[in-house]
């Protein structure tokens, strides 16, 4: 299954005094595109309350800067996947050219119990779709 990359657009709210991305919007940018890509791999019907996830770590690595008029483009993969966490890699371009890598590790989380849960079966094998080859 071939995902389209996430799009963003850059508000104007997004930068800092030089111009750029300001580097904690990053993270907003990776939520973004973890979000498109769970709407096309789960669905819209997805119970996030009982099969849900919950973010546990961010990492962040900045190439080049972004600025207003950019159209970046977010790719996510799936870097591994365990028992109850995977880690999720963004590839985050403009006009194919790598501006930021991130990696995110989430955990399976059942909110009405307020528990960790293992990856439901069903996240699991959608999660298998985006492991880079």
């Amino acid at each position: 299954m071939s995902i389209q990359p996430a799009r963003i657009h850059v508000r104007f709210s997004d930068l800092d005094v030089l111009g750029h991305v300001n580097n904690s919007v990053y993270l907003t940018y990776f939520e973004t595109a973890r979000i498109h890509y769970f709407g096309i791999l789960l669905g819209k019907q997805w119970d996030w309350k009982k099969d849900g996830v919950i973010l546990v770590k961010n990492e962040v690595e900045y190439h080049r800067p972004i600025v207003l008029h950019d159209q970046p483009m977010i790719e996510v993969t799936l870097r591994e996947i365990g028992n109850k966490s995977f880690t999720l890699t963004y590839y985050v371009r403009v006009d194919d050219e790598i501006c930021a890598t991130g990696l995110s590790t989430l955990v399976g989380f059942d909110s009405e119990i307020q528990q960790t849960i293992p990856i439901p079966q069903k996240m699991r094998e959608a999660l298998h779709h985006l492991k880079k080859e």
